[in-house]
């Protein structure tokens, strides 16, 4: 016997609100409990939903994990490549070394320290990286790669000496640095100690941009040096 939306809905509400409730439980379940330890009860309970909602909106626990992680890795994508492409449109494509690096890191930090709903979303990476339940091709192809392919060609065009090789590692020294930044930022906020530091986000993307404009200088400096001996 078919299952109609009718029958699945505990309470009354439209389809998108339904999955947005679900989404929004799952995710803080999968924070707390983990994959394993989080039932498709759990979730169903949390919204008030009954157990098949969750299959008739995603098709299963595992879809709706992908999904509560989708949500997220698009919005952060799209934001990252549009900070790249509007700094560069807004230059004419001469926009600095610093504006680019900096246009870059604020799109990247904002989504991450937005309150309860960050660290959520931190912890939840922290159990992904632990007990990997995605799909091992997503990151790389819904993430990574477009972002690498959008900063890169903009560091190639204002960094012309730039060799690709070095413009990748560049790419994963300064993500490395915005991680940390946005996890330990949130993990001293929340351990509730005075004596722990304060991080301000524009000292942090100033920093960042700083410290990463000058190893980029240096990789060209380097191979100009060596094209041009003395």
């Amino acid at each position: 016997m078919a299952v109609s939306s009718d029958n699945i809905i505990a309470d009354s509400g439209s389809h998108k609100s339904v999955q947005e409730r679900l989404l929004d439980a799952a995710e803080e379940l999968f924070c707390e409990h983990g994959f394993e330890g989080t039932s498709i009860r759990d979730i169903a309970g949390a919204t008030g939903c009954n157990v098949a909602s969750v299959n008739y909106y995603f098709g299963g626990k595992d879809k709706l994990y992908v999904e509560v992680w989708r949500r997220h890795l698009l919005r952060m994508r799209d934001m990252r490549i549009a900070s790249v492409e509007r700094v560069m449109s807004e230059s004419g494509g001469k926009a600095t070394l610093e504006e680019l690096l900096r246009s870059y890191a604020i799109a990247f930090l904002e989504p991450l320290m937005e309150g309860e709903k960050s660290f959520r979303f931190i912890r939840l990476m922290a159990r992904e990286m632990i007990d990997r339940h995605l799909p091992e091709d997503m990151f790389v192809k819904e993430m990574i790669l477009p972002v690498m392919v959008a900063l890169q060609r903009a560091l190639l065009q204002i960094c012309p000496e730039l060799e690709e090789d070095k413009a990748r590692l560049v790419i994963l020294s300064i993500v490395g640095q915005l991680m940390h930044a946005a996890a330990a930022k949130t993990m001293f906020e929340q351990s509730g100690e005075l004596e722990v530091p304060r991080f301000d986000l524009s000292e942090i993307v100033e920093h960042i941009v700083a410290f990463s404009a000058a190893g980029i200088r240096a990789y060209t400096e380097t191979k100009n040096s060596k094209l041009n001996p003395p």
